[in-house]
C-alpha cells in the first residue's frame, strides 16, 4: 500500500476508502502498518525521542511504553502514582504500574465505575496498594483529594485526564511535585496557538473538539511549575513533562511544543493486543 499522510489514514480507517474492507483483522494490520511507517521517519531516529518506545498494554494508546522509558532514564523513587479520569480502571495509564508493584490513588467521578473498580481490583484495594475515591475533580478540591488520598506525597507519576479542565487543575496543584506529569492536550490547536477553555468547575466534555488546552499553553504552564515537555503520545492525546532537575540530557531538545507536538491520531486507540482488556485476581510467583 502507498504511504499515506496522517489525514489520509484517518479517513481510510474511518470510512473505508480505496475499497478496503475494514474487518477487525484488516483494521489491526492497517494501524500497525501506519504506526511503523510514522516511526520510521527521520524525525524519530534520534534515540532521545520517546515515540519509538511507545507500547500499549493497558493504556488507550502507546502511553504504557513511553512511561516505562521515561522512568528507565530518570529512575523511580517512591513508585507512587496519582491518576484521575480512570473510568473503570481497565484501560488507563497506571494499571500496568499497579501490576508492577507500584502504589497509588485513583480519582473517578462516575460512581458505577468506582464500584466496579472495587470489585475487579479488589486484591490491590484490600492491600492498600490502590486507593480509589469517588470525586468529580475540580481546581478547588484537587489539593484536598490528593493530600487525603496518597500514601506518600513523594509522587513519581501524576496523570491528568478529565477531558475539559485539565490545564486549570494542573495549575491548582501545589502540594505535590511529581517527577513526571502526563496530561491530555487538544491537538486541534497546534503550535504556536496558545489557548485554553475558560475554567468551569462543572465543565465536562460534550463530545466535540472543544475541550482542554493546546500543547503550547501546557508547555508554558509547565515552565512556570518547573517542568519541561519531553514528548507526546502517538495518538496526539497526551503530553509528558519531566521535572527540570531530572531532565539532564535524557530527552530530545528543544523542549518546545513545536518540537514535540503530535497530531490527532485517535484511531490508534483501536489497536488491539488480541483480546478485550480485563483484570482480576493474580498470583505472584
Amino acid at each position: 500500500m502507498d504511504e499515506f499522510s496522517t489525514a489520509a489514514w484517518s479517513e481510510t480507517l474511518a470510512n473505508g476508502r480505496h475499497g478496503l474492507v475494514l474487518d477487525k483483522l484488516s483494521l489491526q494490520v492497517l494501524i500497525r502498518q501506519y504506526w511503523n511507517q510514522e516511526l520510521a521517519r527521520p524525525r524519530n531516529s534520534d534515540p532521545r525521542r520517546l515515540l519509538p518506545y511507545g507500547a500499549k498494554v493497558y493504556s488507550q494508546g502507546d502511553e504504557d511504553g513511553i512511561i516505562a522509558e521515561i522512568f528507565r532514564r530518570i529512575g523511580g523513587d517512591s513508585r507512587v502514582f496519582v491518576e484521575f479520569g480512570v473510568q473503570t480502571g481497565i484501560e488507563c495509564n497506571t494499571l500496568k504500574l499497579l501490576l508492577e508493584g507500584w502504589r497509588g490513588l485513583w480519582l473517578e467521578g462516575d460512581g458505577d465505575a468506582v464500584r466496579r473498580i472495587h470489585g475487579t481490583h479488589k486484591p490491590w484495594v484490600e492491600t492498600d496498594h490502590l486507593r480509589v475515591r469517588e470525586a468529580f475533580v475540580t481546581a478547588e478540591n484537587i489539593e484536598a483529594l490528593i493530600v487525603g488520598g496518597v500514601q506518600d506525597r513523594n509522587v513519581d507519576l501524576l496523570s491528568i485526564d478529565v477531558d475539559f479542565n485539565d490545564y486549570w487543575i494542573w495549575k491548582a496543584i501545589d502540594g505535590i511535585r511529581p517527577r513526571v506529569v502526563m496530561i491530555e492536550y487538544n491537538p486541534v490547536w497546534a503550535p504556536p496557538v496558545s489557548v485554553v477553555v475558560p475554567y468551569d468547575p462543572n465543565g465536562s466534555w460534550n463530545g466535540t473538539n472543544y475541550f482542554g488546552a493546546s500543547l503550547e499553553a501546557l508547555v508554558k504552564l509547565g515552565r512556570t511549575k518547573g517542568y519541561s515537555i519531553v514528548g507526546c503520545s502517538f495518538t496526539g492525546a497526551n503530553a509528558f513533562f519531566v521535572r527540570d532537575d531530572l531532565c539532564e540530557d535524557h530527552f530530545f531538545q528543544p523542549a518546545t511544543a513545536a518540537e514535540h507536538y503530535e497530531p490527532a491520531r485517535y484511531f490508534f486507540a483501536q489497536l488491539s493486543n488480541g483480546h478485550e482488556p480485563a483484570i482480576g485476581p493474580l498470583v505472584t510467583v
